[in-house]
Protein backbone atom coordinates (compact mmCIF):
# COMPACT_ATOMS: atom_id res chain seq x y z
CA UNK A 1 0.00 0.00 0.00
CA UNK A 2 1.12 3.32 -0.87
CA UNK A 3 1.40 6.01 1.28
CA UNK A 4 2.47 9.66 1.06
CA UNK A 5 3.80 11.31 4.28
CA UNK A 6 3.53 15.34 3.57
CA UNK A 7 5.58 17.15 6.07
CA UNK A 8 5.46 21.33 6.40
CA UNK A 9 7.63 23.61 8.23
CA UNK A 10 8.05 23.20 11.92
CA UNK A 11 11.06 22.53 13.92
CA UNK A 12 8.97 18.82 14.45
CA UNK A 13 10.04 18.14 10.94
CA UNK A 14 12.73 16.15 11.34
CA UNK A 15 10.87 13.47 13.00
CA UNK A 16 9.19 12.57 9.87
CA UNK A 17 12.15 11.24 9.05
CA UNK A 18 11.41 8.34 11.69
CA UNK A 19 8.00 8.21 10.83
CA UNK A 20 8.94 7.47 7.46
CA UNK A 21 11.01 4.39 8.71
CA UNK A 22 8.10 3.35 11.22
CA UNK A 23 5.83 3.29 8.54
CA UNK A 24 8.19 1.20 6.37
CA UNK A 25 8.47 -1.70 9.16
CA UNK A 26 4.52 -2.02 8.04
CA UNK A 27 5.15 -3.06 4.95
CA UNK A 28 4.03 0.77 3.09
CA UNK A 29 5.80 2.07 0.14
CA UNK A 30 6.18 5.49 1.71
CA UNK A 31 6.58 8.81 -0.72
CA UNK A 32 7.15 12.37 0.74
CA UNK A 33 6.07 15.85 -0.10
CA UNK A 34 8.13 18.48 2.18
CA UNK A 35 6.51 22.26 1.83
CA UNK A 36 9.26 24.84 1.23
CA UNK A 37 9.32 25.77 4.78
CA UNK A 38 9.49 22.67 5.41
CA UNK A 39 12.99 22.72 3.02
CA UNK A 40 14.40 25.16 6.16
CA UNK A 41 14.44 22.12 8.75
CA UNK A 42 14.90 18.88 6.70
CA UNK A 43 16.62 18.30 3.11
CA UNK A 44 14.69 16.76 0.71
CA UNK A 45 17.70 14.29 0.02
CA UNK A 46 17.22 12.77 3.83
CA UNK A 47 13.67 11.45 2.58
CA UNK A 48 15.01 10.65 -1.20
CA UNK A 49 17.24 7.96 0.66
CA UNK A 50 15.43 6.43 3.08
CA UNK A 51 12.16 5.64 0.46
CA UNK A 52 13.81 5.32 -2.74
CA UNK A 53 11.74 7.77 -4.03
CA UNK A 54 11.56 11.18 -5.57
CA UNK A 55 10.62 13.95 -3.16
CA UNK A 56 8.24 16.05 -4.48
CA UNK A 57 8.80 19.85 -3.59
CA UNK A 58 7.10 22.16 -6.10
CA UNK A 59 3.64 22.32 -7.27
CA UNK A 60 5.68 23.77 -10.68
CA UNK A 61 8.38 21.80 -11.05
CA UNK A 62 12.44 22.75 -10.38
CA UNK A 63 13.18 23.38 -14.58
CA UNK A 64 12.07 26.39 -16.93
CA UNK A 65 11.03 23.83 -19.59
CA UNK A 66 7.81 23.87 -20.95
CA UNK A 67 7.49 19.99 -20.37
CA UNK A 68 8.46 19.63 -16.57
CA UNK A 69 6.57 22.71 -15.16
CA UNK A 70 3.63 20.33 -17.19
CA UNK A 71 4.50 17.05 -16.36
CA UNK A 72 5.08 18.98 -12.52
CA UNK A 73 1.19 20.29 -12.69
CA UNK A 74 -0.61 17.37 -13.81
CA UNK A 75 1.30 15.57 -11.03
CA UNK A 76 -0.48 16.11 -7.89
CA UNK A 77 -3.32 14.28 -9.85
CA UNK A 78 -1.83 11.17 -10.04
CA UNK A 79 -0.28 11.43 -6.64
CA UNK A 80 -4.05 12.14 -5.36
CA UNK A 81 -5.40 9.03 -7.41
CA UNK A 82 -2.70 6.64 -6.23
CA UNK A 83 -2.14 6.60 -2.48
CA UNK A 84 -4.15 5.06 -0.12
CA UNK A 85 -3.63 7.73 2.72
CA UNK A 86 -2.02 10.75 3.09
CA UNK A 87 -0.23 11.55 6.50
CA UNK A 88 0.73 15.21 7.31
CA UNK A 89 3.18 15.16 9.98
CA UNK A 90 4.22 17.99 11.60
CA UNK A 91 0.67 19.62 10.73
CA UNK A 92 1.63 23.20 11.50
CA UNK A 93 -1.35 25.78 12.55
CA UNK A 94 -0.84 27.56 8.95
CA UNK A 95 -1.18 23.99 6.91
CA UNK A 96 -3.87 23.04 8.86
CA UNK A 97 -5.90 26.46 8.09
CA UNK A 98 -4.80 25.74 4.02
CA UNK A 99 -6.86 22.34 4.83
CA UNK A 100 -9.32 23.59 6.23
CA UNK A 101 -10.67 26.35 3.99
CA UNK A 102 -9.65 24.78 1.15
CA UNK A 103 -6.44 26.46 0.07
CA UNK A 104 -4.27 25.47 -2.50
CA UNK A 105 -0.97 27.35 -2.90
CA UNK A 106 1.55 24.30 -3.15
CA UNK A 107 1.69 20.60 -4.14
CA UNK A 108 0.89 19.48 0.02
CA UNK A 109 -2.59 21.79 0.06
CA UNK A 110 -3.38 20.45 -3.59
CA UNK A 111 -2.66 16.98 -2.71
CA UNK A 112 -5.11 17.41 0.31
CA UNK A 113 -7.81 18.60 -2.14
CA UNK A 114 -7.40 16.32 -5.06
CA UNK A 115 -7.19 13.03 -2.99
CA UNK A 116 -10.23 10.99 -1.75
CA UNK A 117 -7.61 9.20 0.52
CA UNK A 118 -7.99 8.70 3.90
CA UNK A 119 -6.32 12.01 5.78
CA UNK A 120 -4.27 11.67 9.18
CA UNK A 121 -2.81 14.90 10.49
CA UNK A 122 -0.60 15.31 13.22
CA UNK A 123 -0.39 18.78 14.66
CA UNK A 124 2.47 20.16 16.20
CA UNK A 125 3.01 24.01 17.38
CA UNK A 126 3.51 26.46 19.93
CA UNK A 127 1.16 25.66 22.62
CA UNK A 128 -0.56 29.56 22.22
CA UNK A 129 -1.18 28.69 18.57
CA UNK A 130 -2.25 25.10 19.22
CA UNK A 131 -5.13 26.37 21.83
CA UNK A 132 -5.80 29.71 19.90
CA UNK A 133 -9.86 29.48 18.80
CA UNK A 134 -8.89 29.48 14.70
CA UNK A 135 -6.85 26.49 14.99
CA UNK A 136 -9.33 24.43 17.50
CA UNK A 137 -12.32 25.47 15.14
CA UNK A 138 -10.39 24.55 12.40
CA UNK A 139 -9.55 20.98 13.60
CA UNK A 140 -12.95 20.48 14.41
CA UNK A 141 -13.84 21.41 10.89
CA UNK A 142 -11.67 19.03 9.57
CA UNK A 143 -12.53 16.24 11.97
CA UNK A 144 -15.94 16.48 11.11
CA UNK A 145 -14.73 16.12 7.40
CA UNK A 146 -13.53 12.81 8.06
CA UNK A 147 -9.56 13.62 8.86
CA UNK A 148 -8.32 12.39 11.77
CA UNK A 149 -6.61 13.97 14.08
CA UNK A 150 -3.69 12.35 15.66
CA UNK A 151 -3.92 14.62 19.03
CA UNK A 152 -0.57 16.47 20.30
CA UNK A 153 1.34 15.83 23.18
CA UNK A 154 2.43 17.88 25.88
CA UNK A 155 5.80 19.03 27.76
CA UNK A 156 9.03 21.34 26.84
CA UNK A 157 8.98 22.75 23.57
CA UNK A 158 11.53 24.29 20.98
CA UNK A 159 10.09 27.81 21.62
CA UNK A 160 10.91 27.12 25.52
CA UNK A 161 7.52 27.09 26.75
CA UNK A 162 5.48 24.03 28.50
CA UNK A 163 2.07 22.93 27.57
CA UNK A 164 0.58 21.08 24.29
CA UNK A 165 1.71 20.88 20.80
CA UNK A 166 4.55 18.36 20.90
CA UNK A 167 4.58 16.11 17.96
CA UNK A 168 2.72 12.95 18.62
CA UNK A 169 4.85 9.67 19.00
CA UNK A 170 5.70 8.41 16.06
CA UNK A 171 3.69 5.30 17.27
CA UNK A 172 0.81 6.80 17.65
CA UNK A 173 0.63 8.18 14.27
CA UNK A 174 1.60 5.18 12.44
CA UNK A 175 -1.07 3.23 14.53
CA UNK A 176 -3.44 5.97 13.30
CA UNK A 177 -2.46 5.46 9.77
CA UNK A 178 -3.16 1.57 10.22
CA UNK A 179 -6.41 2.28 11.27
CA UNK A 180 -7.33 4.23 8.19
CA UNK A 181 -5.92 2.01 5.71
CA UNK A 182 -7.45 -1.02 7.49
CA UNK A 183 -10.84 1.10 7.93
CA UNK A 184 -13.32 -1.49 8.00
CA UNK A 185 -17.03 -0.95 7.08
CA UNK A 186 -18.07 -4.19 9.50
CA UNK A 187 -21.22 -1.85 11.01
CA UNK A 188 -22.79 -1.16 7.65
CA UNK A 189 -26.11 -3.09 8.14
CA UNK A 190 -26.10 -1.76 12.29
CA UNK A 191 -27.86 0.78 14.00
CA UNK A 192 -25.86 2.18 16.84
CA UNK A 193 -27.51 3.36 19.84
CA UNK A 194 -25.07 5.05 22.37
CA UNK A 195 -25.72 7.00 25.90
CA UNK A 196 -22.92 9.37 26.67
CA UNK A 197 -21.91 11.71 29.53
CA UNK A 198 -23.44 12.01 32.72
CA UNK A 199 -26.68 12.73 34.03
CA UNK A 200 -28.24 15.78 36.75
CA UNK A 201 -30.87 15.41 38.90
CA UNK A 202 -31.86 18.40 40.44
CA UNK A 203 -31.29 19.35 43.95
CA UNK A 204 -33.42 22.92 43.64
CA UNK A 205 -33.76 25.11 40.46
CA UNK A 206 -29.64 26.16 40.80
CA UNK A 207 -27.98 23.04 42.50
CA UNK A 208 -28.34 19.30 40.99
CA UNK A 209 -26.22 15.94 41.66
CA UNK A 210 -23.82 15.19 38.89
CA UNK A 211 -20.75 12.82 38.39
CA UNK A 212 -17.04 13.77 36.74
CA UNK A 213 -18.43 11.91 33.19
CA UNK A 214 -16.99 14.46 30.22
CA UNK A 215 -18.62 12.24 27.46
CA UNK A 216 -15.51 11.64 25.89
CA UNK A 217 -15.77 8.20 25.37
CA UNK A 218 -19.39 7.89 24.61
CA UNK A 219 -18.58 10.58 21.93
CA UNK A 220 -15.22 8.80 20.45
CA UNK A 221 -17.41 5.73 19.76
CA UNK A 222 -20.11 7.63 18.18
CA UNK A 223 -17.69 8.84 15.66
CA UNK A 224 -16.24 5.48 15.28
CA UNK A 225 -19.18 3.96 14.93
CA UNK A 226 -20.09 6.21 12.27
CA UNK A 227 -17.01 5.72 10.02
CA UNK A 228 -17.49 2.42 10.29
CA UNK A 229 -20.74 2.46 8.34
CA UNK A 230 -23.33 2.40 11.37
CA UNK A 231 -26.46 4.57 11.44
CA UNK A 232 -25.60 6.42 15.06
CA UNK A 233 -28.18 7.40 17.43
CA UNK A 234 -26.29 9.37 20.34
CA UNK A 235 -28.18 10.37 23.38
CA UNK A 236 -26.33 12.33 25.55
CA UNK A 237 -26.24 14.23 29.03
CA UNK A 238 -24.74 17.94 29.15
CA UNK A 239 -21.06 17.96 27.81
CA UNK A 240 -19.10 20.78 26.04
CA UNK A 241 -18.27 18.49 23.21
CA UNK A 242 -19.74 18.70 19.86
CA UNK A 243 -21.56 15.53 18.49
CA UNK A 244 -19.90 13.85 15.33
CA UNK A 245 -21.51 15.24 11.58
CA UNK A 246 -24.16 12.80 10.45
CA UNK A 247 -25.24 11.37 13.42
CA UNK A 248 -28.56 11.40 15.16
CA UNK A 249 -28.25 13.85 18.43
CA UNK A 250 -30.52 13.65 21.15
CA UNK A 251 -29.86 16.03 24.65
CA UNK A 252 -31.55 14.59 27.83
CA UNK A 253 -30.54 16.10 31.35
CA UNK A 254 -32.12 13.40 33.74
CA UNK A 255 -31.63 9.56 34.21
CA UNK A 256 -35.33 9.99 33.20
CA UNK A 257 -35.28 11.37 30.06
CA UNK A 258 -32.12 9.82 29.11
CA UNK A 259 -34.53 6.36 30.04
CA UNK A 260 -37.13 7.94 27.52
CA UNK A 261 -35.28 8.70 24.76
CA UNK A 262 -33.02 4.90 24.62
CA UNK A 263 -36.69 3.09 25.22
CA UNK A 264 -38.79 5.21 22.39
CA UNK A 265 -35.84 4.12 20.07
CA UNK A 266 -35.46 0.51 21.40
CA UNK A 267 -36.83 -1.04 18.73
CA UNK A 268 -34.39 0.57 15.94
CA UNK A 269 -31.75 -0.62 17.75
CA UNK A 270 -29.24 -3.90 16.54
CA UNK A 271 -26.65 -2.57 19.26
CA UNK A 272 -26.88 -0.79 22.45
CA UNK A 273 -23.48 1.20 24.57
CA UNK A 274 -24.18 2.23 27.68
CA UNK A 275 -21.35 4.55 28.06
CA UNK A 276 -23.19 7.29 30.36
CA UNK A 277 -22.50 7.80 33.86
CA UNK A 278 -25.88 7.97 34.97
CA UNK A 279 -27.07 8.83 38.60
CA UNK A 280 -27.82 6.25 40.76
CA UNK A 281 -30.28 8.46 42.50
CA UNK A 282 -32.50 11.69 42.33
CA UNK A 283 -33.62 14.10 45.13
CA UNK A 284 -37.20 12.60 45.91
CA UNK A 285 -38.61 15.80 45.86
CA UNK A 286 -36.28 18.72 44.61
CA UNK A 287 -36.80 22.36 46.17
CA UNK A 288 -39.14 25.02 44.26
CA UNK A 289 -37.25 27.65 45.02
CA UNK A 290 -33.19 27.99 45.78
CA UNK A 291 -32.14 26.65 48.94
CA UNK A 292 -30.32 29.13 51.43
CA UNK A 293 -27.22 28.87 53.11
CA UNK A 294 -27.81 28.27 56.84
CA UNK A 295 -27.11 25.03 58.93
CA UNK A 296 -27.10 20.97 57.59
CA UNK A 297 -29.56 19.97 55.44
CA UNK A 298 -30.62 16.19 54.39
CA UNK A 299 -31.86 15.45 50.88
CA UNK A 300 -33.54 12.41 50.82
CA UNK A 301 -33.00 10.42 47.87
CA UNK A 302 -34.30 7.54 45.61
CA UNK A 303 -33.05 5.49 43.01
CA UNK A 304 -33.11 6.05 39.36
CA UNK A 305 -34.46 3.83 36.69
CA UNK A 306 -32.06 0.97 35.97
CA UNK A 307 -31.74 1.61 32.53
CA UNK A 308 -29.37 -0.41 31.82
CA UNK A 309 -31.34 -4.14 32.84
CA UNK A 310 -34.41 -2.27 31.92
CA UNK A 311 -33.12 -2.28 28.04
CA UNK A 312 -31.60 -5.60 28.41
CA UNK A 313 -34.88 -6.75 29.14
CA UNK A 314 -36.45 -5.61 26.68
CA UNK A 315 -34.44 -5.19 23.88
CA UNK A 316 -35.44 -7.55 20.62
CA UNK A 317 -33.79 -10.50 20.05
CA UNK A 318 -30.61 -10.67 18.32
CA UNK A 319 -29.89 -6.90 19.91
CA UNK A 320 -26.45 -6.42 21.58
CA UNK A 321 -26.37 -4.68 24.83
CA UNK A 322 -22.90 -3.76 26.37
CA UNK A 323 -22.61 -1.38 29.37
CA UNK A 324 -19.65 0.52 31.37
CA UNK A 325 -18.71 -0.02 34.53
CA UNK A 326 -16.52 2.46 36.31
CA UNK A 327 -15.37 0.93 39.23
CA UNK A 328 -12.57 1.96 42.26
CA UNK A 329 -11.99 -1.48 44.41
CA UNK A 330 -12.19 -4.67 43.64
CA UNK A 331 -12.94 -4.19 39.83
CA UNK A 332 -12.92 -7.51 37.77
CA UNK A 333 -15.25 -8.60 40.74
CA UNK A 334 -17.51 -5.86 40.51
CA UNK A 335 -17.80 -5.55 36.71
CA UNK A 336 -18.61 -9.58 36.68
CA UNK A 337 -21.69 -8.92 39.25
CA UNK A 338 -22.46 -6.36 37.04
CA UNK A 339 -22.45 -8.04 33.82
CA UNK A 340 -24.36 -11.22 35.14
CA UNK A 341 -26.77 -8.84 37.11
CA UNK A 342 -27.99 -6.67 34.52
CA UNK A 343 -27.90 -9.07 32.01
CA UNK A 344 -26.04 -7.45 28.90
CA UNK A 345 -23.75 -9.29 26.19
CA UNK A 346 -20.14 -7.54 27.42
CA UNK A 347 -19.36 -4.81 30.17
CA UNK A 348 -16.55 -2.48 29.85
CA UNK A 349 -14.16 -2.01 32.76
CA UNK A 350 -12.73 1.03 33.67
CA UNK A 351 -10.79 1.52 36.90
CA UNK A 352 -11.12 5.16 37.31
CA UNK A 353 -8.91 5.80 40.48
CA UNK A 354 -5.80 5.66 37.83
CA UNK A 355 -4.47 8.26 37.30
CA UNK A 356 -4.10 10.04 34.00
CA UNK A 357 -6.80 8.06 32.82
CA UNK A 358 -11.01 7.82 32.47
CA UNK A 359 -12.90 10.82 33.24
CA UNK A 360 -12.06 14.18 31.78
CA UNK A 361 -9.03 12.67 30.31
CA UNK A 362 -8.64 12.33 26.45
CA UNK A 363 -6.92 8.70 27.19
CA UNK A 364 -8.40 5.55 28.77
CA UNK A 365 -7.33 1.73 29.43
CA UNK A 366 -10.18 -1.04 30.05
CA UNK A 367 -11.18 -4.61 30.35
CA UNK A 368 -13.89 -5.74 27.89
CA UNK A 369 -15.47 -8.43 29.89
CA UNK A 370 -17.95 -11.32 28.66
CA UNK A 371 -19.36 -13.86 30.46
CA UNK A 372 -16.37 -16.30 28.64
CA UNK A 373 -13.42 -13.58 28.65
CA UNK A 374 -11.83 -10.94 30.21
CA UNK A 375 -9.93 -8.88 27.09
CA UNK A 376 -7.14 -6.02 28.54
CA UNK A 377 -7.13 -3.08 26.92
CA UNK A 378 -3.89 -0.88 27.88
CA UNK A 379 -3.76 2.54 27.92
CA UNK A 380 -4.53 4.34 24.12
CA UNK A 381 -6.55 7.27 23.20
CA UNK A 382 -10.31 7.70 23.36
CA UNK A 383 -10.61 7.18 20.31
CA UNK A 384 -8.48 4.19 19.42
CA UNK A 385 -10.11 2.53 22.55
CA UNK A 386 -13.82 3.13 20.58
CA UNK A 387 -12.11 0.80 17.63
CA UNK A 388 -11.10 -1.61 19.84
CA UNK A 389 -14.42 -1.97 21.93
CA UNK A 390 -16.28 -1.80 18.38
CA UNK A 391 -13.62 -4.59 17.03
CA UNK A 392 -14.88 -6.89 20.16
CA UNK A 393 -18.51 -5.85 19.42
CA UNK A 394 -18.14 -7.08 16.17
CA UNK A 395 -16.77 -10.26 17.09
CA UNK A 396 -19.43 -11.10 19.55
CA UNK A 397 -21.68 -11.40 15.72
CA UNK A 398 -19.41 -14.00 14.66
CA UNK A 399 -18.62 -17.40 16.95
CA UNK A 400 -14.97 -17.63 17.93
CA UNK A 401 -12.94 -19.79 19.47
CA UNK A 402 -12.31 -19.32 23.41
CA UNK A 403 -8.54 -19.77 24.00
CA UNK A 404 -7.87 -17.81 27.25
CA UNK A 405 -9.81 -16.46 30.22
CA UNK A 406 -7.61 -13.23 29.72
CA UNK A 407 -6.30 -12.58 25.98
CA UNK A 408 -4.81 -9.41 24.86
CA UNK A 409 -6.05 -7.50 22.10
CA UNK A 410 -3.79 -8.04 19.40
CA UNK A 411 -2.94 -11.77 20.42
Amino acid sequence: MKVTVGVSGGIAAYKAAELVRALQKNALDVHVVITASAEQFIRPLTFAALTGHKVITNLWGGEFDENAVLDSAIEHIAEAQTIDALVVAPATANVLAKFAHGIADDFLTTLYLATRAPVIVAPAMNVNMLTHSATQANLRLLEERGVTVVPSGEGYLACGMTGGGRLAETDAIVAATLGALHHRHDLESETVIITAGGTREAIDPVRYLGNRSSGKMGYALAEAAQSRGARVVLISGPTALRPPAGCEFVSVITAAEMREALMSRLEQATIIIKAAAVADYRVATPADQKMKRGGPITLSLEPTEDILREVAECRKPGTLVIGFAAETTDALNHARAKLERKGVDAIVLNEVQRTGIGFDSDRNAATFLTAQRAIDMPEMTKREMADRILDEISSLRRPRMVMSETAQIGD
